[in-house]
């Protein structure tokens, strides 16, 4: 696969931070990803929100998993450290890092098919423990690395573009971070950028398991049959001799939502979203409120999106640990071996 690198040349007029940057430092390389992909606009969201945060790029470890989501770490703050671990592991090698240096600020980016079928384990256990984290999830409801299969995440009763009826009951990975005990869960649609910069901005801000489902839609398996633009109708018109597939742009999905407004955002293949934005008044610091809440909208058809739960007063890993205020790995050997009187007096207290 061929990567872009963006110039570096930057335009003297860019408006810069506190620290020095501009939007364009916290920018990575050219997507490859699909012309209109929701991901893209998270990826936007991201930069955008560090931007106005004034954090350091250097500052920032970016982990994921693999899918297109996990691709996304590349195009955005390309001066930050990276890691692209395996499938569905993205939260246990996070887990690892920030228990060796938690100076750093840790972004993990996961989809749908990384997070709720292989790495489920791995996403209860990292909502549970409160790894002070953002943990974005970038829902699609498809795999679509390998063709648009059905994610766990697929409604009951979708059909794939090869219309395929989904029969199983979908994961809703947002009850369950608040069933787990996350400290702060949201859910935001890719096209609401306004929505979603200050969400990404208030789970950097705290301090604990900040996870976000961003609803995306895919642009390229959302097609229906009988379009002369779908991957059937090339393929079975296609006199090259190779099998070439073909993704046509797709113009990406936006939707403007008042607090409090339910909003029907019409999709690529004719579907429809219903989306309602919390009002104003809501109180996400009930978390069995939250969880009835989202229940009862969903049994309408409704997505909620905004914040809908956050625990004020909340002590990460470190703190349920209590490990060492300084990082780990600045640790030296006198402190990570303090000799057999120390053993001895540990051994006796387990006595």
């Amino acid at each position: 696969m061929t990567y872009i690198a963006k110039p570096r040349l930057h335009h003297p007029s860019l408006t810069r931070n506190k620290v020095g940057y501009t939007r364009r430092d916290y920018e990575g390389k050219v997507s490859t990803l699909c012309a209109g992909c929701g991901h893209d606009s998270i990826s936007a969201a991201i930069i955008q929100a560090c931007w106005e945060m004034d954090i350091e790029p250097h500052r920032v470890a970016k982990l994921s998993g693999i899918g297109c989501s996990s691709k996304t770490p590349d195009y955005f703050l390309g001066a930050s450290h990276g890691f692209n671990t395996v499938h569905g592991r993205m939260p246990s090698v996070l887990t690892g890092a920030n228990l060796a240096n938690r100076d750093l600020l840790y972004l993990g980016v996961s989809g749908d098919g990384d997070s709720a079928s292989i790495g489920l384990g791995q996403f209860a256990h990292a909502m549970r423990r409160n790894v002070n984290m953002v943990y974005i999830v970038e829902n699609n409801g498809v795999y679509g690395l390998t063709k648009g299969q059905f994610s766990a995440t697929a409604d009951k009763g979708s059909k794939s573009k090869r219309g395929v009826m989904n029969s199983d009951s979908p994961v809703d990975l947002v009850g369950l971070a608040m069933q787990l005990g996350a400290s702060f869960v949201a859910r935001s649609f890719s096209g609401d950028k306004e929505q979603m910069v200050p969400l990404v901005k208030a789970a950097i801000g705290h301090g604990g398991a900040a996870f976000i489902d961003i609803i995306s839609p895919c642009v390229t398996f959302n097609n229906h049959a009988g379009s002369t633009r779908s991957y059937d109708w090339v393929r079975d018109h296609n006199q090259a001799v190779s099998r070439i597939d073909i993704i046509t742009g797709r113009k990406e999905i936006t939707a403007t939502i008042a607090p409090g407004q339910v909003v029907d955002v019409e999709q690529h293949d004719g579907t429809v979203l219903r989306l309602r934005k919390l009002h104003a008044d809501y109180d996400p610091t009930d978390r069995v409120a939250a969880m009835s809440q989202m229940h009862a909208r969903a049994a309408e058809g409704e997505l909620l999106t905004g914040l809908l739960f956050v625990e004020g007063q909340s002590g990460d890993l470190h703190a349920s640990l209590n490990t060492s205020a300084v990082p780990l790995n600045t640790l030296g050997r006198a402190q990570l071996c303090p000799g057999a009187a120390a053993l001895e007096k540990i051994n006796a207290s387990l006595r």
